[in-house]
């Protein structure tokens, strides 16, 4: 099976993909599972904040989860902002994980931004409301040198974008 490491700024689509994908799987008889950041933050990795060490933490235990769906026979999409090259390669060590690049622009996410993050990271330093650590604002992210595949969500479509990625998934099954 395989494990999609999926790597991007916050609001590129790593959920939204990872939902439209995972239907399709399971309407085209695969079993698939979300391993999805936001959700785990909330258990699993509740008692992580926002350092490096925290982050990379979050994602190991993440991999952790979606490593044992792997090996129950399960299409994983691991849909997390994943910003250090180091931890992807790390991941990528293992032969059935692939990283997938949501590739958006910084004004393209300001734009969007859906969830109200982009606004609060950008607000003034002494704002209380200022979100500080936010990645791609006040916090690094390194761009995937030797991403598997590279979606441009700022210029396809969500259902281009989607076939793209199911179609390079049916691809690389082992």
């Amino acid at each position: 099976m395989i494990l999609i490491q999926f790597t991007g700024l916050s609001g590129s689509g790593k959920t939204t993909l990872a939902e439209n994908v995972r239907h399709l799987l399971i309407e085209n008889g695969y079993k698939a599972e979300i391993v999805d950041g936001d959700v785990y933050r909330k258990t699993v990795c509740k008692d992580l904040g926002f350092s490096k060490e925290d982050r990379c933490e979050n994602v190991r235990r993440l991999f952790k989860i979606g490593k044992n769906f792997v090996e129950k026979n399960t299409i994983v999409l691991m849909s997390v902002i994943n910003p250090y090259e180091n931890l992807r390669n790390e991941l990528r060590a293992n032969d059935f994980v692939r990283t997938i690049f949501l590739d958006c622009s910084i004004d393209n996410l300001i734009e969007r931004d859906p969830k109200g993050l982009y606004k609060k990271a950008l607000l003034p330093d002494n704002d209380a409301n200022k979100i500080k650590n936010f990645t791609g604002i006040s916090d690094v992210f390194e761009t995937p040198q030797n991403a598997d595949l590279i979606l441009k969500t700022d210029f396809e479509t969500v259902s281009f974008s989607t076939n793209k990625l199911y179609q390079f998934i049916i691809d690389n099954l082992s």
